[in-house]
């Protein structure tokens, strides 16, 4: 068989969850499935440390797609013509995108509709786009994988879909994240936070994972401690306007938040092993991989008991309202008891068993076989 994976996010450096999804899936069906040949469809020369096997076979094509126009391009276009000229069997598509043009049978990965219910999170041309062409990709797509029972019940419901099309596929966490030494978190601390306790939030900032109600909870924490508890906040500033912008700038304790920005897999792990918590305090996530993260680097986990979050969290969280600063704080409060601190992570270490990328390959190779018998 002949399939065709849409890479394009697979950018050195650069991953969000998608590119994880997206990296992780394929260079493990690549290695499993010798027997089929898979053309991997990149807009970007690969990146140079993407080893693959021979059955793998990378494609560069052009623009460029990192705006509507050039998706569109890329696409209905570039795609299109490669499907037809290397006759493949299957398209497999991680962040979604079809050409709606071709006939080729296709698996589309829709992660979540965070644009339906959102639709404030983007600039208002990429809102456009993924509302108008996000339905028709759906209805398009031969089968459908997502990554959470949650987001099978709303890519159904919002777009009138029968459930027996999309298939669950959950996402897994980065063998990076694990149980630093006390050493290695005492390293990490004096480096970023100059010895000091810390709570982490790690996501890209948009507006729909609600920093903003983090940093007012916080300041309401601040104004009782006195441990010196820092905020770090990791992730690249997509959005920095409106309420994030006021609650940040109305904060009394600005000093206490620390931002570097993007950070290194292997150093993002350490900082989250050796933080107090991991508070993730979103409004919506088709999944929530830093919860899984937090998970196998051993800390506690601060969550929203919204959408995705309690079916990834389990018992091993201690959910808020992200809707309400003061439940936020009074959570974070709560972490100063260490016994409730430790039964958190025990349960992470149930919890997180039921997920791995391993399974997630597993599932998404049943996915790719029922399109094929869906034909």
């Amino acid at each position: 068989m002949r399939i065709a994976i849409n890479t394009r996010l697979l950018i050195e450096g650069k991953m969000d969850g998608i590119g994880w999804f997206t990296y992780e899936t394929t260079r493990r069906l690549v290695n499993s499935h010798p027997e089929h040949t898979f053309y991997l469809l990149f807009d970007r020369r690969p990146p140079a440390n993407l080893s693959l096997p021979p059955n793998a076979i990378p494609l560069v094509l052009m623009p460029p797609a990192r705006h509507p126009i050039l998706w569109w391009l890329f696409f209905e276009l570039s795609v299109s013509m490669t499907l037809r000229k290397y006759k493949i069997d299957l398209f497999l598509s991680p962040d979604g995108f079809l050409p709606l043009h071709s006939s080729v049978p296709s698996l589309a990965v829709i992660h979540d509709l965070n644009f339906e219910h959102a639709p404030d999170n983007l600039r208002p041309s990429h809102q456009r786009y993924m509302t108008h062409f996000f339905p028709r990709f759906a209805r398009h797509a031969t089968r459908i994988a997502t990554v959470s029972e949650y987001s099978k019940q709303d890519i159904a419901s919002t777009y009138h879909l029968d459930t027996k099309k999309i298939d669950v596929v959950y996402d897994g966490a980065n063998n990076l994240y694990r149980p630093h030494s006390e050493e290695e978190k005492t390293a990490i601390r004096k480096r970023f936070t100059d010895g000091h306790p810390y709570i982490i939030f790690i996501s890209t900032i948009l507006k729909r994972k609600n920093l903003a109600g983090l940093l007012t909870a916080f300041d309401d924490v601040k104004s009782v401690d006195t441990t010196g508890l820092k905020l770090i906040v990791v992730g690249k500033k997509a959005w920095w306007q409106d309420e994030l912008e006021t609650a940040y700038n109305n904060m009394r304790h600005q000093q206490d938040v620390i931002m570097p920005g993007h950070v290194e897999p292997t150093e993002l792990a350490a900082l989250l092993s050796a933080s107090k918590a991991l508070v993730y305090p979103s409004f919506f996530e088709g999944f929530g991989i830093p919860i899984l993260e937090a998970m196998h680097a051993e800390t506690a986990v601060i969550a929203s008991r919204t959408t995705s979050m309690p079916e990834v969290g389990g018992d091993a969280v201690l959910y808020i309202d992200p809707s309400n600063t003061k439940d936020i704080s009074h959570a974070i409060k709560q972490l100063s008891n260490p016994q409730l601190r430790e039964d958190l992570i025990a349960k992470g270490r149930i919890q997180r068993e039921k997920f791995s990328w391993d399974r997630t390959t597993e599932l998404l190779w049943q996915s790719i076989t029922h399109t094929i018998n869906d034909i």
